[in-house]
């Protein structure tokens, strides 16, 4: 197989390998080279048609286009516009519930699940970022066998931000503060900051003082000390905590891509999407992000909302971050990459439409507003940006225990909580196996990998280490827009 025909309405197909003009390809005759994951023309397209690629349109010719030509952006463009009205028209796939997994996690005091036993120290505010990898590092003799590790957290607001941006901090600091991978976690402010420390209790909620501890540097003579004197408390309590066995209802799952290529929505999207079908089918919960690489393919979302409510709302999350983009002048349409277009993809459209692949065929239950905690069993969506570092952040504060990450091109970074890569094809997985910890390339090969993967992620649950885990997580990104002072 050469060329890969996602779906029977379509008039392209994708180039498994890198074809030559004059090669002959199931009757089709290259009149020009196809670079692999680039798309080919199967029929004439006249200029003005639609093409077509998972059945629903990715663009318009810009051109006549010849059967055996390449599709790209110099003879495609984008049909995405800005604000649209909707209507909600429901294609509601029930999944079936499915016999449980078991995985082996850290049972909270309060009945969360975490499948880490981490002590993070957590900054307020980016002028203590010294203050809190100081303190980590005097804190590194307190860890025991049954903490997985001690970390401390850097970014570089919490104070100068004015309206939605400070709140979006201290919203994002709180959702870290909860999260049930953390054992226990100490906070550093400085003391004058906007975000300090009695602003963020406002948006925290009430906290066990065994698990969770404050420090305003400002009011100690030597900070650095009363904070190893802190985390050294906390490590024993969270030192109490084991693994035991957890049910797969328990699991929340971030669903993210980035650096994709023409295969992503074949292969790994696709792989991730069968996985959340399957969590889902076991009573657990995932979560789909990145709006703007909806944009193209939200109709498709929309129309799978349990509610004609959860559909007004998905229409909001829609509408309200293209407003986000036309406020600054930015169009809705010219999301693609360099690496994407690269890689073979050519429009918004047709990177939303692989994108989507990531939330299976089930139900939407809930949409999430950036950084609010997940409620609901199965399939919800977030409001957060498509940037890497950003939304796989806000994944985490949400809730997520990991991310799953399918990557066409390859990436190193990491987030708080486990993040899985998931490589598109072989070649980029044989490349980078430093990055990479799953290769659904060999999806194109034939294999049938579900029961496998689903199995790998249930091992990362409990206990094994992910790639970027072994490189550094420790950067925060928080999702700002506004002015900073």
């Amino acid at each position: 197989m050469k060329i890969f025909k996602i779906n029977e309405k379509d008039n392209v197909a994708v180039a498994i390998e890198n074809l030559h003009i004059g090669e002959i390809v199931e009757d089709i005759t290259l009149s020009q080279d196809i670079p692999m994951g680039h798309k080919i023309a199967l029929i004439d397209i006249k200029k003005g048609e639609k093409v077509i690629k998972y059945g629903y349109p990715i663009g318009s010719a810009k051109e006549d286009i010849k059967k055996g030509n390449h599709i790209h952006t110099h003879n495609l463009k984008s049909d995405v516009a800005g604000k649209l009205t909707y209507n909600y028209q429901p294609k509601l796939t029930e999944i079936a519930k499915t016999e449980h997994k078991t995985f082996w996690g850290y049972e909270r005091e309060n009945g969360d699940v975490g499948i880490r036993n981490e002590v993070w120290i957590i900054p307020t505010v980016g002028c203590v970022n010294s203050v809190v990898k100081a303190i980590e590092n005097g804190s590194k003799q307190f860890k025991t066998d049954t903490i997985d590790g001690i970390f401390s957290y850097n970014h570089p607001y919490g104070c100068s931000q004015l309206g939605g941006d400070m709140e979006n901090t201290l919203k994002y600091l709180s959702g870290l503060i909860n999260h049930p991978n953390a054992g226990a976690v100490l906070v550093v402010g400085l003391g004058c900051e906007n975000g300090n420390i009695g602003e963020l209790k406002k948006y925290l909620g009430k906290t066990d003082n065994k698990r969770v501890k404050f420090l305003i540097a400002q009011q100690e003579e030597n900070e650095i000390e009363k904070g190893i004197e802190l985390v050294k408390e906390l490590c024993e309590y969270a030192s109490k905590f084991e693994r035991t066995k957890q049910d797969t209802s328990k699991l929340k799952i971030g669903l993210k891509c980035g650096g994709s290529d023409g295969f992503s929505g074949i292969t790994a999207n696709s792989l991730v999407g069968s996985f959340s079908d399957m969590l889902i089918g076991k009573g657990g919960s995932t979560v789909l992000t990145e709006v703007p690489e909806m944009f193209g393919a939200e109709t498709i979302l929309m129309n799978r909302c349990r509610t004609s409510e959860l559909f007004e709302k998905t229409v909001d999350l829609i509408n309200n971050f293209k407003g986000y983009f036309m406020k600054y002048g930015e169009k809705t349409d010219e999301n693609p990459s360099p690496g994407n277009k690269e890689g073979g993809i050519t429009t918004i459209a047709d990177k939303s439409l692989g994108c989507v692949q990531k939330g299976g065929s089930a139900v939407v239950e809930d949409v999430l507003s950036y950084a609010e905690p997940i409620k609901k069993q199965g399939l919800s969506l977030l409001q957060a940006p498509g940037n890497d570092l950003v939304a796989s952040n806000a994944l985490a504060v949400s809730g997520c225990h990991l991310v799953l990450f399918t990557t066409g091109r390859g990436t190193p970074f990491g987030c708080p909580v486990p993040t899985i890569k998931i490589s598109s094809n072989t070649p980029l997985y044989n490349k980078k196996k430093t990055w990479i910890d799953f290769n659904a390339g060999r999806l194109l090969d034939g294999e049938d990998i579900k029961d496998e993967f689903f199995d790998f992620v249930l091992d990362v649950c409990s206990g094994k280490q992910t790639k970027s885990e072994l490189l550094d997580k420790t950067e925060l990104a928080i999702f700002k827009d506004g002015v900073t002072l």
